[in-house]
């Protein structure tokens, strides 16, 4: 990154002339390729190369940022001149800029199989063989979709206090998805595989059984009978993915929206949200997870946070500015989708920790209910934590044993109201993966959770 040859204590120095706080500069270069299969053949391969930077300055508790595709010390020190138009009617004085000191250069983390020294054709290979393998499961099978997507994201962060961070990030992600149809009836099955990692993601998620999970998940749903609705027990697998913790509990924990009284949790640090059974975690040190990196987009090392204690809330997810005004420490969720956006806190691979109980033993204590192998998608309200989710693959509860797949069922509920009344907790722990939307922006994330039981909520199906 240094052969841009940018001054970059000269731009700092330039945009604190007028006043602010804080000034940093977020260097970037993004290296993206994308293959696409569907209806039996190559429909898109693009491979791109990208570059920017953006100036953010913080004056009063309030952000000036720009940005600019020509990296150039010229060009940055205009930059730096708009943002500091932001401080001149601030009454803080302007502040020295702290000579620059490198802090760290992470080269490829802990990538073995760069994808950028595999060649196309295996790639292409690759999501062909996938395709085959999704079709040939069963007949019915109309529609596959495979998509490989690889990206190098190499960042630069310099900052007014004297942080200067290189850090070289290898994301990769592949998903394929099924449509299968029988007598009018249509389901779909859908299954990703990535990560912060290289192609020796494919040695333990092999594409191929992405395929298969993806297809037969289509195939069984199209037997299966409407779900039930009604109030009544339902079991989470740990292989459901943590859909409910991430929109029911996570989004209400980011720090901005806290502080703008649109969480459900604003103001209730140190109380009891959760039931004693539940501790709730983010950590974006985790080695290969999508939602991993060794510093977030404003220079701040990776940690693990607590959110959740033993239900008890205990911080929220900050990013710089929304720590300054809370008077406490950033916990490393300054993200952004581009250079071209501003950093804003967000979440990386976040949990509820496993717990004690047997998974077997927590659905043989079950007579009846439903089981959740797979979420799908779903929309929360985080001003009350209101949520409705989809159930991608789900099946009754018979007698503490998995009984018949029911298809259309939905989770409607209350994020606090829910994390009150678990009241089992596995012992085991299962991850996916996803790329989480706010403000406009996307950042790739993971989620986790035990196999959970919520006693009484109540499941949207077919009223009986």
């Amino acid at each position: 990154m240094e052969r841009f040859g940018i001054d970059h204590h000269a731009v700092l120095r330039r945009a604190l002339r007028k006043g602010g706080e804080y000034a940093d500069l977020f260097v970037e270069t993004t290296s993206p390729l994308s293959i696409q299969c569907e209806d039996n053949r190559i429909e898109k391969v693009l491979a791109g190369f990208e570059c920017g930077a953006g100036l953010r300055l913080i004056s009063g508790l309030r952000t000036a940022y720009a940005y600019t595709n020509e990296i150039t010390t010229a060009s940055l020190l205009e930059l730096a001149d708009a943002v500091s138009l932001a401080a001149s009617s601030s009454e803080s004085p302007p502040v020295s800029v702290i000579r620059l000191e490198r802090s760290g250069y992470f080269r490829g983390g802990s990538v073995r199989i760069a994808p950028g020294s595999v060649p196309i054709e295996r790639k292409t290979a690759l999501v062909r063989e996938a395709n085959r393998v999704a079709r040939a499961i069963d007949p019915r099978i109309r529609q596959a979709m495979v998509t490989y997507r690889e990206n190098r994201q190499q960042v630069l962060i310099a900052n007014s206090e004297g942080r200067f961070i290189e850090d070289d990030r290898q994301y990769l992600t592949a998903l394929v998805h099924v449509v299968a149809v029988q007598d009018g009836i249509v389901q779909t099955g859908y299954e990703p595989v990535g990560g912060l990692t290289g192609m020796e993601l494919f040695e333990t998620a092999p594409l191929e059984q992405a395929a298969v999970i993806a297809g037969r998940r289509a195939v069984m749903m199209l037997s299966a009978r409407k779900a039930p609705a009604g109030r009544m027990p339902v079991v989470l697998s740990s292989e459901a993915g943590g859909t409910m913790i991430h929109e029911a509990v996570g989004h209400g924990l980011e720090a901005d929206l806290a502080q703008a009284g649109l969480s459900v949790y604003s103001g209730k640090r140190g109380q009891q949200i959760a039931t004693p059974l539940i501790t709730v975690l983010d950590d974006s040190t985790l080695a290969g997870k999508r939602g991993s990196f060794r510093f977030d987009d404003e220079g701040t090392e990776a940690q693990r946070t607590v959110l959740v204690e033993r239900g008890v809330l205990k911080t929220y997810l900050y990013d710089r500015i929304s720590a300054m005004k809370d008077g406490v420490r950033s916990t490393g969720n300054g993200r952004r989708e581009t250079y071209r956006h501003r950093p804003i806190p967000r979440m990386t691979n976040t949990m509820i920790a496993p717990g004690t109980d047997s998974p077997a033993g927590i659905l043989r204590d079950t007579p009846q209910g439903q089981f959740v192998r797979k979420m799908g998608g779903g929309q929360v309200n985080t001003v009350n934590g209101e949520f409705v989710f989809e159930v991608s693959e789900g099946y009754l509860i018979e007698n503490g044993k998995i009984g018949e797949p029911v298809r259309g069922a939905t989770l409607i509920g209350s994020g606090p109201s829910v994390m009150m009344s678990i009241d089992r907790v596995g012992s085991d722990l299962g991850f996916s993966i996803g790329t989480c939307g706010k403000d406009g922006q996307g950042s790739p994330v993971s989620d986790a959770q035990p196999t959970l039981r919520i006693p009484d909520i109540t499941v949207g199906g077919e009223v009986a």
